[in-house]
């Protein structure tokens, strides 16, 4: 019974169409992202900018401050049905779609792209590392960043923008990458877009772990969804740390079996975790998000470490991002062989 039960996880797991399908959109987002740039101003899955414009405002009037908490965390859990509902159905009407052509596998991998982001991230980060090399951070600079993360960086100095927005790249790569990729392995593109809708829910609502109570729910099933590719990207990361300059691979290791020192799941997890051991510095720290509130984020990294972060140090987690990615790839390249 369990040998049968194994065999059907990697019959799911190893299917070699999804597998060539999701490499395809893979490069397709990095190599678009990059020439394109972010769209609308967010560096996100498309899929996470349409929730955000299509219940974004629904949310809001659904959270009142001074509610009852329970009050909040029931209608969170509303506002999250029907956005699992809405992401079903286009995932089925899609699926759909793709049978009825005979370009099928062209329709399945631009589906895929939408809840997918990766060269639009990098093309940020390199926009604000310019402005860092040259000591002009003006508005310019981080504001991809800044609605990105949905965090308010007019105030702060480059210091915290710099943090901000290699912390941004780590987590990136988990929820935009990975973690969508993983479940249209498993289930395909009902997976996907599950887990990028409740992914774009926890970034619109969340607020890291900190939210009043209308966020919670939403946090509680993302997690469930997140938790196994949250651990695969601290994992490359970790590894990607091995031939990055001035990283350590044996360090970030170890801070992830450290207790103290590691990023929560809902502040960035472990790939927050390995990069900040690897490289010996400081990530996170307190933030102000786009409606004013305080995020009050935990230190992460080894104690003494600098969190004085300078264009060096983006460049060094955007250059461990991009390892991850190519080893990501290869991960899935040996599963084609192996499938």
């Amino acid at each position: 019974m369990m040998n049968d039960l194994v065999l059907q996880f990697q019959a799911l797991l190893f299917t070699p169409d999804r597998i060539l399908n999701a490499i395809a959109a893979l490069l397709i987002v990095s190599i678009v992202g990059m020439i394109r740039g972010s769209m609308g101003g967010s560096a996100n899955p498309i899929m996470w900018r349409l929730i955000d414009i299509g219940f974004g405002a629904l949310g809001d009037k659904m959270n009142k401050a001074g509610r009852p908490k329970g009050d909040l965390i029931f209608r969170g859990f509303i506002i999250m049905s029907i956005v699992i509902v809405f992401a079903f159905v286009i995932a089925k009407v899609l699926i759909v779609m793709s049978l009825e052509y005979s370009t099928w596998s062209l329709v399945q991998i631009l589906s895929l792209c939408v809840a997918l982001s990766s060269g639009a991230v990098f093309a940020a980060i390199g926009q604000l590392y310019k402005a860092l090399n040259k000591k002009k951070v003006t508005k310019g600079a981080y504001y991809k960043i800044a609605r990105s993360t949905r965090t308010d960086l007019s105030k702060n100095d480059d210091y915290t923008i710099t943090r901000v927005g290699m912390g941004y790249v780590l987590r990136s790569f988990d929820k935009s990458v990975v973690a969508p990729i993983l479940w249209y392995l498993i289930f395909g593109l009902v997976g996907a877009y599950l887990y990028a809708a409740l992914a774009a829910l926890s970034w619109r609502f969340g607020k890291d772990g900190h939210s009043s109570g209308f966020g919670q729910a939403i946090l509680s099933i993302e997690k469930l969804m997140g938790y196994v590719p949250n651990i695969i990207s601290g994992i490359l990361i970790s590894f990607a740390a091995l031939i990055t300059p001035t990283a350590g691979m044996t360090r970030a290791f170890l801070g992830l079996a450290r207790p103290k020192g590691q990023a929560t799941y809902e502040e960035g997890g472990l790939p927050l975790t390995a990069a900040a051991f690897a490289l010996n510095i400081s990530l996170g720290g307190p933030t102000v998000d786009l409606g004013g509130g305080k995020i009050p984020r935990n230190w992460v990294g080894p104690e003494g470490a600098t969190a004085r972060l300078e264009s060096a140090h983006l460049h060094r987690v955007s250059y461990i991002s991009f390892i991850a990615h190519l080893l990501w790839l290869l991960g899935l390249g040996s599963a084609l062989i192996f499938a």
